[in-house]
């Protein structure tokens, strides 16, 4: 993001095969994600998404490393998408690799959940 304020909120955590970095640009949470979405690292995921409390929450979850996605993850997008939509927030994703994009895709999740290029593009949150 070529403006704005970043906090780095210290948040990074693995668990086997993800990583996941939060940070808060401008009141938007961006998710920094690298490596295997699946079944072992779906709980860490859905703890980063968690919006319990928050009040029009604004995550941009940053794909662009993420090199495998499973069913687990389609259904954590969804549920997160859901959660966002619900506390009137807003969810978006960047940058997903081809694989994953095509994934999403498939799914029909890239009908539902705004998917951009890449982090620099207006997100409209």
């Amino acid at each position: 993001m070529a403006e704005g304020r970043v906090t780095d909120t210290g948040q990074a955590e693995q668990v086997g095969g993800l990583s996941v970095v939060a940070t808060s640009t401008d009141g938007i949470r961006v998710l920094s994600l690298a490596g295997e979405i699946d079944h072992h690292t779906g709980d860490q995921l859905r703890r980063a998404l968690d919006v319990t409390g928050a009040v029009r929450p604004r995550i941009v979850i940053d794909m662009c490393q993420v090199t495998f996605m499973d069913s687990t993850g389609i259904n954590i997008l969804i549920a997160a998408y859901r959660a966002v939509t619900e506390a009137g927030g807003r969810l978006r994703l960047a940058g997903p690799t081809d694989s994953i994009l095509r994934v999403l895709q498939i799914v029909g999740v890239d009908d539902i959940i705004e998917c951009h290029p890449n982090i620099e593009q207006p997100r409209g949150t």
